[in-house]
């Protein structure tokens, strides 16, 4: 085959990057050695739901690229999230100032260039570091992540679904990690023998195990990541007034000493967004792009399960307008599932300086399309701010590969001072909702009968009137209590349900109903004829009856049946954790 001139080349390049709708700007082509500002590369903006890599050795400017890209994100209105693991991110909210030799490079390339700052939003794991603080319920977290932070084998990980699948039937909300150490305890005791026994698959050493491995997370302070108030993913979606998207940096100062912990948070953000977003289709521009630093920390060690989960996030989170930005060093780093998904590729310099670095550019090279660079060498000799990129054009298909001189950022290119991080998380509208961390009743309360009393006409019925064998038990007055709680919050204003006084009868044997959602929820005695409904569905019937009065007398079979149905078995997602709207 001739080899083409450089002339060829360029327009080769020039007709593949020229697109017709909004596009990220991202450099101009290098070809022959020789810059071309009039061959720009870029990337459709319609196009970065289909995902990419952002890959290169230390210090070749992967950062800087993402920091360029969360800019114009911003300035197109779509909202950016960015994993920060040095800090340096934080320069968004800083404009930058301007330099001779930064005025030479940005002319060099054809680009406008003035300092500006972005609306920046800090966020921080538990509040471990400059931001709010980001917390999960354990519940929504889910056991498959769960057994990713605590490194639990095949085994073990089965073993922690049984334990979930037994506090979703019972009624013991997992909020934070003592209550799943209490759902534990309880089985591994005498009294919760029965209850073990009945799981089947679960082991009283392996629950030992898993038991100990959640104090060694507490002993490591992360209790602090898993509690309420829980962070809403749908804050990431949000827009400034003027229109442009909130870039949110997630920080985790810590990260030398808890790698899986963020990469595995990450992951539960997704998987969250994935199971509350609706279905979009192809968009003009996405709804949020979602930046992964330090991705191998994702796949070292993963199990097939895990690995599996992630491939299925990624190839259908697209089509909820969600891009994915996995940054890492090699394209090797990312298993080929997931890879196969990557759309968008920006590769800066790789080194070859053993046989194994030598190996890895091979690999790397291959994943490319057929060009007019020999890779092999461009790979190894390109510049800092210089990268080998295609991307996905407006018909799906790959644009020519391009060596490109990348733009420069607008905004600092590293950390702002920390006064004006501190002062923008502390005038944050998030402060307020998720600064102060509560704890409510849950698993841990109920099982060591430390409850809080019920209000209203209730309270004066003792708490804790259940057997200890029987955790998830209540009376039918303390059922009526909550129907007329959950009634209050979902019409918001007094429940017309009247108060229900115990009775002694309640207790007796033969009024155990064995088809409520516990198994052993108890029902009203014959006698009581204030509810014309039979209570065959314990609270979560209770819960189908509030919602039928609101809805309407037709209405209220069905709402029951879906408060019941709900009540058997809480839906889990992809990881196994629990959508936010399931858990309202």
């Amino acid at each position: 085959m001739a080899t083409k001139t450089t002339a060829e080349k360029l327009a080769t390049i020039q007709q593949g990057y020229m697109l017709e709708g909004a596009t990220i700007e991202l450099g101009a082509a290098i070809i022959d050695g020789e810059l071309h500002k009039d061959a720009p590369v870029r990337l459709p903006l319609a196009m970065m739901n289909r995902h990419g890599l952002v890959a290169g050795a230390t210090g070749t400017g992967k950062t800087v690229t993402l920091h360029m890209m969360a800019e114009q994100l911003s300035t197109a209105g779509v909202p950016v999230f960015l994993a920060d693991i040095k800090g340096d991110l934080s320069g968004l909210a800083t404009a930058a100032v301007g330099s001779d030799k930064l005025k030479a490079r940005t002319d060099s390339i054809g680009q406008a260039w003035a300092g500006k700052t972005f609306p920046v939003e800090f966020l921080a794991l538990g509040g471990d570091g400059n931001g709010v603080p980001v917390r999960a319920t354990v519940t929504s977290f889910g056991p498959v992540l769960l057994s990713r932070i605590m490194e639990l084998n095949d085994t073990q990980e089965s073993s922690l679904q049984l334990v979930f699948y037994f506090a979703d039937k019972n009624g013991l909300e997992l909020i934070d990690l003592k209550d799943l150490r209490a759902v534990i305890q309880f089985l591994t005791s005498d009294e919760g023998k029965d209850k073990l026994e009945e799981l089947g698959g679960l082991s009283k050493a392996t629950a030992g195990v898993i038991l100990r491995e959640i104090v060694n997370l507490e002993a490591q302070g992360l209790e602090k990541f898993f509690g309420e108030p829980e962070f809403d993913t749908a804050e990431l979606l949000r827009t400034a007034p003027d229109g442009r998207g909130v870039v949110t940096c997630l920080e985790l100062p810590t990260l030398q000493t808890k790698p899986m912990l963020f990469s595995t948070f990450l992951m539960w953000l997704l998987a969250d967004l994935f199971e509350d977003l609706p279905e979009a289709g192809d968009l003009d521009k996405p709804k949020l792009v979602f930046f992964l630093d330090e991705a191998h920390l994702l796949f070292n060690g993963a199990t097939k399960a895990f690995l599996d989960a992630i491939t299925t996030t990624v190839r259908l989170i697209r089509s909820k307008g969600v891009g994915i930005f996995f940054v890492t060093q090699t394209p090797k780093d990312v298993p080929a599932d997931v890879l196969g998904q990557l759309a968008n590729r920006v590769q800066h310099a790789l080194r070859a300086f053993t046989p194994e670095d030598a190996k890895a550019l091979k690999a790397t090279v291959s994943t490319f399309p057929v060009s007019d660079y020999d890779l092999e060498e461009t790979l190894t000799s390109a510049g800092i701010g210089e990268a080998v990129i295609t991307v996905m054009n407006e018909k799906g298909a790959p644009t020519p590969v391009a060596l490109t001189r990348l733009r420069a950022p607008e905004s600092v290119m590293g950390p702002s001072e920390e006064a004006l991080v501190r002062s923008t998380v502390a005038g944050s509208a998030l402060l307020g909702k998720y600064g102060t961390t509560v704890d409510n009743p849950s698993a841990y309360e109920k099982l060591t009968g430390k409850a809080a009393a019920p209000t209203g006409p209730a309270a004066s019925a003792p708490a804790a009137s259940a057997p200890a064998s029987a955790p998830s038990t209540t009376g039918a007055y303390d059922v009526d209590a909550e129907a007329r709680r959950i009634e209050e919050e979902i019409l918001g204003r007094p429940s017309s349900r009247p108060a229900q006084a115990p009775e002694p009868q309640y207790h007796e044997p033969a009024d155990i109903e064995p088809s409520s959602p516990s198994g052993r929820a108890p029902r009203a005695p014959k006698a009581q004829t204030r509810r014309p409904e039979p209570q065959s569905g314990g609270m979560m019937g209770d819960l189908g009856g509030v919602l039928g009065g609101a809805l309407g007398g037709g209405l209220k079979s069905m709402a029951r049946s879906v408060g019941t149905q709900l009540g058997r078995e809480l839906l889990r997602g992809v990881f196994g954790t629990s959508s936010r709207r399931r858990r309202r």
